[in-house]
């Protein structure tokens, strides 16, 4: 594999990384001495090269309406149900509180809303994005907190 392969292995392989690039916003030799797959000044320049191939990120074009209900968690009732994951259901039942974007939405904004919790110090519990409906399970007390967060996610570029 050549040095330009390994690096953009390398870059693919940190998520925060590739973003960046995409973004214009990296220090190439900071970068390039975290990556250690060959000499700096090399991997600097192959970073360089592969930033320039890559495409801006592109505004999130979609619409959604984002709603919070509080009480969730495993559900018992089926029917009720939310969403289902690996065999539990999740709805009404519980003491956490979900924040619902129904509309436009998809993984990449899903993406953009796990990034913008952890960045807001926001442990979620759980999160889906199926068809046209994204749910994060958070505490009762981090609600608020989510729902400006997604509302965010949900009027910004991802």
């Amino acid at each position: 594999m050549s040095l330009a392969e390994e690096t953009r292995a390398a870059v693919r392989a940190r998520p925060f990384l590739y973003d960046a690039l995409r973004a214009g916003v990296v220090n190439y030799a900071a970068a390039a001495r975290t990556l250690d797959v060959g000499e700096d000044d090399a991997v600097t320049a192959a970073l360089r090269r592969y930033a320039d191939e890559l495409t801006a990120p592109t505004p999130f074009d979609g619409s959604a309406s984002v709603s919070m209900r509080s009480g969730l968690g495993p559900a018992d009732g089926e029917s009720e149900a939310l969403f289902h994951l690996a065999g539990t259901a999740y709805g009404p039942g519980g003491s956490s509180t979900g924040v619902l974007a129904t509309g436009d939405v998809d993984a990449r904004l899903l993406e953009e809303v796990l990034g913008r919790l952890r960045t807001a110090d926001v442990a979620c519990q759980v999160a889906a994005a199926a068809d046209d409906a994204l749910l994060v399970l958070v505490s009762r007390r981090d609600g608020p907190t989510a729902v400006r967060v997604v509302e965010a996610a949900v009027g910004r570029s991802v």
